[in-house]
């Protein structure tokens, strides 16, 4: 995912210099590579610290650099912008900061996007594989009905793209992430998510499959079952969801296709780089990628993940014996007034 990210953000900032023909403004590609790296030190630090707060807790450099994490990357921002300032010069005043801007805006869109991608492996690689594929699938699936069916422009921006391999990308898609989820929900390999167990000192892809990847009996709507001729269907809970991932993949996923085209013709460039012959570059395979990686965090963050205990009890675990105490006593007398902890007791 980070070489992905990096020759995205490579291509996108070329682009840049070659519009603006800014080659000889000082110290800005120089720049343009720091402030990346300033980013990516603040998301990944948020994200090691988010999912092994234990083992940052047991190492003591990672400790220091965890409690100041949000500090240092700041400290890190703060000397590129300082840099940037004394770095301006009286002719490229008004260039450079387009340059500027075109840096923060490929940040926000390459880099931000990406660390979602981060986020929705360690919910598991269902969450990866699942969404990736759904918009390969409809990518390959519209041309080939476009090619052998299309009659009818889409959109402007793409005049290839018409509204028969649209409509046949669709169907084709939800049905192909029925399919592909039925296989991946009975892997724990697929569906558990990434964790560090304090036993073994390690990471481990194991567990107890949840309520989505388990199989459940579902009742076809009277209207379907003469259809069909059948009252109730066994399918995992995760392939309804899937259906929300493949609806998204068919329908809105195109538009960052779109927006990647109205881009490139804005510019009046047929790609954003040479990097794979005949199919441009590594940003032009990716468009669509990105918007469902950021709908397939938001979905799951909506719709999918509640409070984690283990989480919790990790951080509870770090805390000193008095703060413990604490809560402990708080969340007793909590159970005791809600009588939970009476009738637990008792039991």
């Amino acid at each position: 995912v980070m070489c992905v990210q990096i020759k995205c953000f490579h291509e996108i900032i070329t682009i840049g210099y070659n519009v603006y023909h800014s080659y000889d403004l000082p110290w800005f590609r120089t720049l343009s590579w720091y402030f990346l790296l300033c980013v990516n030190y603040f998301f990944y630090g948020e994200t090691v610290t988010d999912y092994f707060f234990t083992l940052v807790q047991r190492e003591e450099p990672l400790r220091i650099l965890s409690k100041y994490h949000r500090f240092i990357s700041f400290a890190l921002y703060l000397t590129g912008f300082c840099m940037f300032v004394l770095s301006l010069v009286k002719k490229h005043y008004r260039l450079q900061f387009y340059m500027f801007g075109w840096t923060h805006v490929t940040l926000l869109i390459v880099v931000t996007q990406s660390h979602l991608i981060i986020h929705n492996l360690f919910e598991g690689m269902i969450w990866f594989i699942v969404p990736i594929s759904c918009v390969i699938c409809n990518d390959i699936m519209a041309y080939m009905f476009g090619f052998f069916f299309g009659r009818t422009p889409l959109i402007k921006l793409s005049p290839k793209k018409t509204w028969e391999g649209f409509i046949g990308g669709f169907f084709s898609t939800v049905l192909f992430g029925l399919l592909l989820s039925y296989v991946m929900s009975g892997y724990r390999c697929f569906t558990c998510p990434v964790e560090f167990n304090n036993d073994t000192n390690s990471f481990t892809v194991d567990c107890e499959p949840s309520e989505l990847f388990q199989l459940q009996e579902y009742n076809i709507p009277v209207v379907l079952q003469s259809v069909v001729g059948w009252k109730t269907v066994r399918m995992y809970p995760f392939q309804i969801h899937s259906i929300a991932l493949s609806t998204f993949a068919s329908l809105i996923g195109p538009f960052g296709g779109f927006f990647a085209s109205g881009f490139k013709r804005a510019f009046k460039i047929k790609d954003f780089a040479n990097t794979i012959p005949g199919h441009g570059g590594i940003m032009d395979r990716f468009d669509c990628q990105y918007l469902m990686a950021t709908f397939v965090n938001v979905y799951i963050a909506s719709f999918i993940r509640g409070p984690n205990p283990s989480k919790l009890i990790q951080q509870f675990l770090t805390l000193r014996p008095d703060q413990q105490l604490h809560i402990f006593n708080t969340l007793k007398a909590h159970l005791v007034d809600r009588g939970i902890l009476g009738s637990l007791e008792d039991a």
